[in-house]
């Protein structure tokens, strides 16, 4: 495969960013197989976002030649104090989020999954996460800390300000040439750029994903015009604590019907839709073509086969919300019927759900 294939794989949505794509170039130009991870923190139920989204990016780099570690941040989620701060929880999660990837079609065989509790028993790990505060303010930790889904004001405790440290450290103990993260992680991978030459290390390109909107839209999800924009990312994504503005990847086909049918969608509107969202990033990935259905009388059914179309004609008025939605709710109820399928054949992987309290 010639490098710019290699690249337009890498931009396909739900890429936002690249940072850089020049560095991009030259990384395939002297490496065939670099290495790419993301790392996740066990601490809920996966929704279309930690769960379908992920696999569709993760499959474009599997197909691009990049070899990916997916890192279990279970102690991450332990500082973060998900999952009531139990341990064993934490790791059972863990276990269940590498089940949901494969669910979503995820050949699990081209994948190595590593666990932050067995990368902090090396010592050399260590040595790094002290290379990394040794040579950034406090200042910058504590702005990185919207990583966490925190904001800056809830820095009480001094571990919240080695989580960044920490995982910057990640990248460089993982021999990370790619960091394939959401777009709210931004700040952590920024800062690896900026200070790993300086540490003795390198600069990793940053390859970041759009976060789908929660189904409340953006201003109810807490998103304002004057939050930064990964900041505002974080706070207007589908957020497992919060149900209704998220749907999970084993919610019924009725649970999903009426979560998309309360959906905010407003008519005309195209940006920060996230019914839209879910046609951009999920649908049209997914299905070579999106059928919408409808009586004859409101136009009759018309088959798109881009989201471009789609959202042309969305955004004209030719498409009443309500019909949007319904046909969502059936290529989406489609599209994770494998999923289900998946989870009602292993439904010991969501017992530990039933024990714990998830949190933000």
């Amino acid at each position: 495969m010639d490098i710019e294939t290699k690249i337009a794989l890498v931009k396909r949505h739900p890429t936002a960013e690249i940072i850089t794509e020049d560095d991009l170039r030259r990384l395939f130009e002297n490496n065939d197989h670099p290495v790419a991870y993301d790392g996740f923190e066990p601490s809920g139920f996966a929704h279309l976002g930690s769960g379908l989204l992920r696999a569709i990016k993760l499959d474009d780099l599997i197909k691009a030649g990049i070899e990916f570690k997916f890192l279990i941040a279970d102690i991450f989620a332990l500082l973060n104090d998900k999952m009531g701060g139990d341990l064993d929880a934490i790791k059972k999660v863990g276990k269940y989020l590498v089940s949901v990837w494969e669910a979503c079609g995820v050949d699990m065989s081209k994948v190595e999954i590593v666990w932050s509790s067995d990368v902090f028993k090396d010592p050399d790990y260590w040595e790094i996460v002290l290379k990394v505060i040794r040579n950034v303010t406090v200042n910058r930790l504590t702005r990185a800390v919207t990583i966490m889904g925190r904001s800056e004001r809830e820095v009480a405790m001094a571990s919240r300000l080695f989580y960044p440290a920490m995982q910057c450290a990640d990248i460089f103990y993982l021999n990370v040439d790619i960091c394939q993260l959401g777009y709210d992680q931004r700040k952590a991978n920024i800062l690896a750029r900026d200070i790993g030459e300086k540490i003795g290390f390198w600069k990793p390109v940053c390859v970041h994903h759009e976060l789908l909107i929660g189904l409340q839209g953006a201003i109810k999800m807490g998103g304002y015009s004057d939050n930064r924009p990964d900041e505002r990312q974080s706070k207007i994504k589908m957020s497992k604590s919060f149900p209704d503005t998220c749907i999970f990847v084993h919610d019924s086909p009725s649970e999903v019907e009426r979560k998309i049918k309360n959906a905010f969608c407003p008519e005309k509107q195209i940006t920060e839709n996230p019914i839209l969202e879910i046609l951009k990033f999920i649908v049209f990935r997914k299905l070579d073509k999106f059928d919408l259905e409808r009586p004859e009388k409101f136009g009759g059914t018309v088959t798109y086969y881009n989201f471009e179309d789609l959202a042309t004609a969305y955004r004209k008025g030719e498409i009443h919300p309500l019909d949007l939605k319904i046909n969502v709710s059936n290529a989406l109820n489609e599209i994770l019927k494998p999923v289900r399928a998946y989870f009602i054949r292993r439904p010991e992987l969501l017992e530990v759900f039933k024990k714990q309290k998830v949190t933000r």
